[in-house]
Protein backbone atom coordinates (compact mmCIF):
# COMPACT_ATOMS: atom_id res chain seq x y z
CA UNK A 1 0.00 0.00 0.00
CA UNK A 2 1.40 3.58 -1.11
CA UNK A 3 0.71 6.49 1.27
CA UNK A 4 0.13 9.68 -0.42
CA UNK A 5 1.53 12.81 1.21
CA UNK A 6 -0.51 15.22 3.24
CA UNK A 7 -1.23 17.94 0.37
CA UNK A 8 -1.87 20.65 2.58
CA UNK A 9 1.52 21.85 4.40
CA UNK A 10 1.89 21.66 7.86
CA UNK A 11 0.44 24.10 10.25
CA UNK A 12 0.90 24.68 14.17
CA UNK A 13 -2.00 24.99 16.19
CA UNK A 14 -2.95 28.65 17.84
CA UNK A 15 -2.00 27.19 21.06
CA UNK A 16 1.82 26.43 19.83
CA UNK A 17 1.78 29.67 17.90
CA UNK A 18 1.08 31.27 21.41
CA UNK A 19 3.28 29.38 23.33
CA UNK A 20 6.10 29.83 21.06
CA UNK A 21 5.24 33.89 21.04
CA UNK A 22 5.15 33.19 24.69
CA UNK A 23 8.47 31.51 25.17
CA UNK A 24 10.33 34.21 22.80
CA UNK A 25 8.43 37.63 24.88
CA UNK A 26 10.15 35.66 27.90
CA UNK A 27 13.18 35.26 26.81
CA UNK A 28 13.42 39.28 25.59
CA UNK A 29 12.55 40.09 28.97
CA UNK A 30 15.91 38.40 30.65
CA UNK A 31 14.00 35.29 31.51
CA UNK A 32 15.70 31.69 30.53
CA UNK A 33 13.24 29.35 29.63
CA UNK A 34 13.59 25.79 31.42
CA UNK A 35 11.44 24.26 29.82
CA UNK A 36 8.32 23.91 27.52
CA UNK A 37 5.38 21.75 27.43
CA UNK A 38 6.64 19.83 31.01
CA UNK A 39 4.30 16.88 31.37
CA UNK A 40 3.51 14.31 34.12
CA UNK A 41 0.77 12.16 35.37
CA UNK A 42 -1.25 15.19 36.29
CA UNK A 43 -0.79 17.38 33.31
CA UNK A 44 1.47 19.92 31.30
CA UNK A 45 2.75 23.03 32.34
CA UNK A 46 2.93 25.52 29.56
CA UNK A 47 6.25 27.05 30.53
CA UNK A 48 8.32 26.88 32.79
CA UNK A 49 11.45 29.97 33.14
CA UNK A 50 13.92 31.42 35.18
CA UNK A 51 14.55 34.83 36.39
CA UNK A 52 17.05 36.14 39.22
CA UNK A 53 15.86 33.26 41.50
CA UNK A 54 12.64 32.38 40.92
CA UNK A 55 10.90 29.64 39.23
CA UNK A 56 8.21 31.10 36.94
CA UNK A 57 5.69 28.44 36.27
CA UNK A 58 3.73 30.19 33.40
CA UNK A 59 -0.11 29.30 31.64
CA UNK A 60 -0.36 30.22 28.21
CA UNK A 61 -3.73 31.13 26.82
CA UNK A 62 -3.95 31.63 23.31
CA UNK A 63 -7.10 33.22 20.90
CA UNK A 64 -7.22 34.02 17.30
CA UNK A 65 -9.63 36.66 17.69
CA UNK A 66 -11.56 38.66 20.45
CA UNK A 67 -14.48 37.30 19.73
CA UNK A 68 -14.93 34.99 23.06
CA UNK A 69 -13.24 37.67 25.11
CA UNK A 70 -9.57 37.57 26.47
CA UNK A 71 -7.88 34.46 26.36
CA UNK A 72 -6.25 34.97 29.82
CA UNK A 73 -9.72 35.00 31.35
CA UNK A 74 -9.97 31.19 30.76
CA UNK A 75 -7.38 30.81 33.62
CA UNK A 76 -9.71 30.15 36.41
CA UNK A 77 -9.73 28.78 40.05
CA UNK A 78 -9.70 24.93 38.77
CA UNK A 79 -7.02 25.74 36.19
CA UNK A 80 -5.09 27.59 38.99
CA UNK A 81 -5.43 24.78 41.39
CA UNK A 82 -4.24 22.48 38.42
CA UNK A 83 -0.90 24.26 38.08
CA UNK A 84 -0.07 24.99 41.47
CA UNK A 85 -0.24 20.97 41.73
CA UNK A 86 1.64 20.58 38.89
CA UNK A 87 4.62 23.28 40.34
CA UNK A 88 4.89 20.77 43.16
CA UNK A 89 4.98 18.16 40.76
CA UNK A 90 7.57 19.76 38.88
CA UNK A 91 9.77 20.61 41.84
CA UNK A 92 9.97 17.31 43.33
CA UNK A 93 10.96 16.04 39.77
CA UNK A 94 13.37 18.23 39.41
CA UNK A 95 14.63 17.58 43.15
CA UNK A 96 14.42 21.67 43.62
CA UNK A 97 13.69 22.19 47.34
CA UNK A 98 11.58 25.43 48.46
CA UNK A 99 12.62 27.49 45.63
CA UNK A 100 10.85 30.96 45.45
CA UNK A 101 8.10 30.56 42.87
CA UNK A 102 5.92 32.79 40.56
CA UNK A 103 2.56 31.85 39.12
CA UNK A 104 2.18 33.74 36.07
CA UNK A 105 -0.59 33.71 32.82
CA UNK A 106 0.30 35.13 29.48
CA UNK A 107 -2.60 35.95 27.20
CA UNK A 108 -2.12 36.33 23.00
CA UNK A 109 -4.40 37.35 20.69
CA UNK A 110 -2.95 36.77 17.26
CA UNK A 111 -4.61 37.96 14.69
CA UNK A 112 -4.40 37.72 11.11
CA UNK A 113 -2.07 40.27 9.21
CA UNK A 114 -1.24 41.91 12.81
CA UNK A 115 1.29 41.45 15.14
CA UNK A 116 0.56 39.49 17.95
CA UNK A 117 -0.76 41.08 21.29
CA UNK A 118 0.90 39.63 24.35
CA UNK A 119 -0.42 40.35 27.71
CA UNK A 120 1.76 39.22 30.60
CA UNK A 121 1.05 38.69 34.48
CA UNK A 122 3.55 37.97 36.65
CA UNK A 123 2.79 37.01 40.15
CA UNK A 124 -1.10 36.41 39.07
CA UNK A 125 -2.27 34.69 41.41
CA UNK A 126 -0.41 32.71 44.83
CA UNK A 127 -0.52 29.07 46.11
CA UNK A 128 -2.46 30.43 49.43
CA UNK A 129 -5.38 31.98 47.39
CA UNK A 130 -6.26 28.61 45.25
CA UNK A 131 -4.94 25.79 47.72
Amino acid sequence: MKIAPNPKPFRYSVGDRGEVCAAEYLRKKGFKVLQANYRCALGEIDLVAEKAGRIHFVEVKTRSGKGFGSPEAAVDLRKQVKLVKLAAWYLKDKRLQDPPVSFDVMGITLEEGLAPEIRFFEGAFEKGEVW
